[in-house]
């Protein structure tokens, strides 16, 4: 799929392109990218790291990585933690992300709250599930989680009002 010819730039501070996603390089860039982000994943708990990096319609990348807590359900997913920061700078609509993990076997998938949260940002933008060694399954949010939930349903008309006025 092409994704266009955006240059991508890592941060708003950091100068640093990688090639296009139009190009393998480009997407091989974006998943190396998550395996930077990683490196840096707190999981003392489960000891399975997962990485992330989000890239934005106007080329800029946001990273994240999995954060566990002792209260486990406090901790937070890689991906919503790289969306987090891009919509913390502004940033509502995605292009890309790249996920991965230390799994070898088997290319890692986003849990189920990731993929209801990545698709609130929209269902057709592309979702890289990858291994340590850069190969990758390339699918859509919409192929991830179909017949979905999302903003627009809650703008659609309902069948009655209850009474409480909700």
């Amino acid at each position: 799929m092409n994704m266009g010819d955006t240059q991508i730039i890592i941060g708003e501070k950091d100068a640093t392109r990688i090639p296009p996603y139009s190009s393998q390089e480009g997407i091989n860039s974006l998943i190396r990218k998550s395996q930077e982000a990683k490196e840096f994943a707190y999981c003392p708990y489960s000891k399975f790291r997962v990485g992330a990096a989000v890239v934005t319609h106007d080329g800029t990348v946001f990273t994240g990585c999995n954060v566990e807590n002792a209260c486990y359900n406090l901790g937070i997913c890689a991906e919503r933690n790289a969306i987090s920061k891009a919509v913390s700078e502004g940033y509502r609509t995605f292009k890309a992300i790249a996920i991965t993990s230390d799994l070898n076997e088997q290319f890692i998938s986003p849990c189920g709250g990731c993929r209801q949260f990545m698709r609130e940002f929209g269902t057709h933008w592309e979702v890289f599930l990858s291994k340590p060694d850069e190969s990758y399954m390339e699918m859509t949010v919409e192929e991830l989680l179909p017949v979905s939930f999302g903003p627009e349903d809650l703008t659609s008309k309902k069948l009655f009002t209850m009474q409480n006025g909700y």
